[in-house]
């Protein structure tokens, strides 16, 4: 596998200034979307409940991602409590909109990261990162000087900001947003984000100008690159073609995407009558028609 980027990074003395620049922006935080504007240094906590130390809440080798990211050691998951989405038929929903307990310092950030290299994991798969980027570096750091060399995945629901973004250029070798919504009336009524598409259009141009399309290794490991997530939704929700059509003109046609089957509803979703079912065969099968017809042909799961 090659060297992540990060070490070069780290070698020419840049890193230090890269969470200078992050760790900042905690001080009237606008490190998201949602600008806030309040001092998580200072133990403050906006949409997020995130102060200044990162939530964790497990950790572990994971076999249940996409491919290219699981191969023979699995995928070295850290999730962090808490987001700055909360959609409400989260498939996390206990650890997404749970955010007490589990604060950790970076050293123990470090640990993990390490722990979890130990074990064989191909990378190192931070999950909900957009709301702890500055934490994640501190941690980073600390794990690099102690022998830390597997690439990092940014696992995000895709509401990030170009900005932010921007400072972890070099750093991140694999970007995993998805994108949620096409319609500003579900993400609105779903996640309180009316402006999701916007923000998760210019967020994935940005990560795709960074790392290009996934590039896989002659074993079938991810080394750099993009790779979307689309969950599925009932009737429609999820505006399966409009988003597709955007990755292939937009993005490329060789943008590598996981079109998920595995909704289900969690959290409020089962309240709500337009969501608060499982998917059917048609539902899918018609998703991934509209994949193909939008000129996408690197999938993840075909069905």
């Amino acid at each position: 596998m090659r060297e992540p980027s990060y070490l070069k990074l780290y070698r020419e003395g840049k890193l230090q200034d890269r969470i200078d620049r992050a760790v900042e922006l905690l001080r009237d935080c606008s490190l998201c979307p949602r600008e806030c504007h309040v001092d998580r240094l200072s133990g403050e906590l906006g949409f997020c409940r995130t102060g200044k130390r990162a939530k964790v809440a497990s950790l572990h080798a994971h076999f249940g991602e996409e491919s290219p990211l699981v191969g023979t050691g699995g995928s070295g998951t850290i999730f962090f409590r808490s987001c700055n989405l909360l959609c409400y038929f989260c498939q996390n929903y206990d650890i997404s909109h749970d955010a007490e307990g589990g604060e950790v310092e970076p050293k123990d950030l470090a640990d993990m990261m390490l722990s979890l290299q130990r074990r064989g994991c191909h990378h190192i798969n931070f999950v909900t990162p957009s709301h702890v980027v500055p934490q994640i570096l501190q941690g980073l750091s600390i794990a690099i000087e102690r022998g830390l060399k597997v690439p990092l995945v940014y696992n995000t629901g895709g509401y990030d900001k170009v900005e932010t973004l921007k400072i972890l250029e070099d750093i991140f070798d694999i970007y995993m947003p998805d994108f949620k919504f096409w319609e500003a009336r579900w993400s609105e009524k779903f996640c309180k984000a009316p402006d999701y598409r916007k923000i998760a259009a210019a967020a994935i141009k940005e990560m795709h100008r960074q790392v290009g399309d996934l590039l896989i290794d002659e074993s079938g490991i991810a080394e750099k690159g993009l790779l979307v997530r689309h969950l599925v939704m009932p009737n429609d929700v999820s505006n399966t073609g409009e988003v597709m059509t955007f990755l292939a003109d937009k993005i490329s046609e060789d943008t590598y995407v996981n079109v998920m089957d595995q909704y289900h509803p969690c959290g409020k979703a089962t309240l709500d009558p337009v969501i608060n079912r499982r998917l059917t065969r048609t539902e899918y099968a018609e998703a991934v028609r509209r994949t193909r017809d939008a000129g996408l042909h690197r999938l993840d799961s075909w069905r």
